[in-house]
This record gives structure tokens, C-alpha cells and sequence, in this order.
């Protein structure tokens, strides 16, 4: 695992996982299979009983996908990034076995929003913004198609992925995407707090609990996030997403 991508610390039984690619921390294919190593690792280290995911980029959490992967390949050339980032990250965070804290402290948006909401908890600095924004170059957030009726209802996340827009920490609270905002310079300290209080518990009991509320919460979920992966590849290879992210790339508006 590269630390120049993906840092990985462990202190007082908290690891931390830092995604470092400026500018935006964009995702390619290396870096999600760096944090997929780093929990991985977590999980194999029983002295670690807390995780935080956070960022080393002032502003920015993760805008998401590095259009590298997506402008001009097909879908089975996309396939192995998606698989990673939706089935990958999700079956690392599914076997953890300890508490994964998000911590948001600038801007997520796509893939950037897959790694934040597949961890346990999700704490905002007061200036984070998030959204949706795939539908404006052509393409689907389509493993948000699987979790996000639930969590919000079908109207509004409806909305929130086919408007593309963007919304600010207080909007995600009130939504339920956020379990807390904090001011900006308090972030770290509040996710220490938390995973101070998560490690303190029996390891043993917040294992198997864990284990146990993931097996509840589950439900269908593994094969929706399967069917996700074909959605994206599918709509991704088309003529009109490859002309949204062109126009995207070139700075122009799409001639769809």
C-alpha cells in the first residue's frame, strides 16, 4: 500500500485511514484498492478496536471518481474499478469487526460519498458539502440507488440523485447521512472522542456485536450493490456518458 496515496496510522487502538491525493483526492483504481488493504489490515490487527477514515487534503474529503478510469473505456475495462470501490470496500467494511468513523471535513461527492457512507458513523465539519453529482456527466451513482431510498425515502433521494445538486453538513444531518456536525476546527478532536469511546468498550463483545448487527442490517444489500456494478459499467460505456465527461474534462457543456 502506498502512503503517498493512503496513509495508515495506528495510536491509542484507533487506526487511522488518510486518503492523500491532492488535489482532490480523486479516486483511481490504486488508491481505492489502497483503502481496501487499509481496512483489511485494520481488521487483522486485534489491538486496533476503532477506525476513522479522514482526509490530508485542506477542503476536500473526496470528489469522487479519477475520470481516468471512465473516458473512453469499456465497460469491461471499468469493471474491476467499480467492483472495488462497491463490492470490495463494502465486504472489508462488512468483516471489520470494530466501529469505522467517516470523517468529513471538506467536500465529498460520488465515490467520495461510497466511502463515507460505508463506514459505521459519519461526522461533518460545519463546512462540508456533499452531493451527487454523476448525473451531470452522464452517468449513475447507482450503488446510492441501493442504500440511499432507505435511509432518506425514495422522494428525496430521488431528488438528490437525479438533480445533481449539492448540499451542506446541516442538510445531511436533517436527512440522516450525517450522525453529527461539529465546527470545522473541533472535527478531529470529536472523532477522537468517539473512537476513544468505541475502543474502550469489551472487544470482544463489539465484535461479534458488530458481526451481528451487520447480519441485521444486511438484508438484500449484497446483491443490490452486485446489480449496481453492471448498472454503472452499463450506463458509464454509453455514447452520452462519454460525451458528458468529455464535456466535463474539455470545460464545455455536453451536446447530449
Amino acid at each position: 500500500m502506498s502512503d503517498q496515496v493512503v496513509g495508515y496510522s495506528v495510536a491509542d487502538a484507533v487506526a487511522r485511514i488518510t486518503l492523500n491525493r491532492p488535489p482532490v483526492n480523486a479516486l483511481s483504481l490504486d488508491a481505492i484498492r489502497a483503502v481496501v488493504a487499509a481496512f483489511r489490515r485494520a481488521a487483522d490487527d486485534r489491538a486496533v478496536r476503532a477506525v476513522l477514515l479522514t482526509s490530508a487534503v485542506a477542503g476536500r474529503f473526496s470528489a469522487g471518481l479519477d475520470l481516468d478510469i471512465l473516458l473512453g473505456k469499456s465497460v469491461e475495462e471499468m469493471r474491476p474499478f467499480v467492483q472495488e470501490l462497491y463490492i470490495n470496500l463494502y465486504d472489508a467494511q462488512y468483516n471489520l469487526g470494530k466501529p469505522s468513523i467517516a470523517v468529513v471535513g471538506g467536500a465529498a461527492r460520488g465515490g467520495g460519498m461510497t466511502m463515507a457512507v460505508s463506514c459505521d458513523v459519519v461526522l461533518a465539519g460545519a463546512g462540508a458539502t456533499f452531493g451527487y453529482p454523476e448525473i451531470d456527466v452522464g452517468v449513475v451513482p447507482a450503488i446510492h440507488f441501493a442504500h440511499l431510498p432507505r435511509l432518506v425515502g425514495r422522494h428525496r433521494a430521488f431528488e438528490l440523485l437525479f438533480s445533481g445538486r449539492a448540499f451542506d453538513a446541516r442538510e445531511a444531518r436533517e436527512l440522516g447521512l450525517v450522525n453529527r456536525v461539529v465546527p470545522d476546527g473541533e472535527l478531529d478532536g470529536a472523532a477522537a472522542t468517539l473512537a476513544a469511546q468505541f475502543a474502550a468498550k469489551s472487544e470482544t463483545v463489539v465484535r461479534m456485536g458488530r458481526a451481528a448487527f451487520m447480519r441485521q442490517i444486511d438484508l438484500d444489500y449484497r446483491r443490490s450493490i452486485a446489480n449496481a456494478v453492471e448498472d454503472f459499467c452499463s450506463v458509464a460505456a454509453t455514447a452520452a456518458a462519454q460525451e458528458g465527461l468529455a464535456a466535463f474534462v474539455e470545460k464545455r457543456k455536453p451536446n447530449w
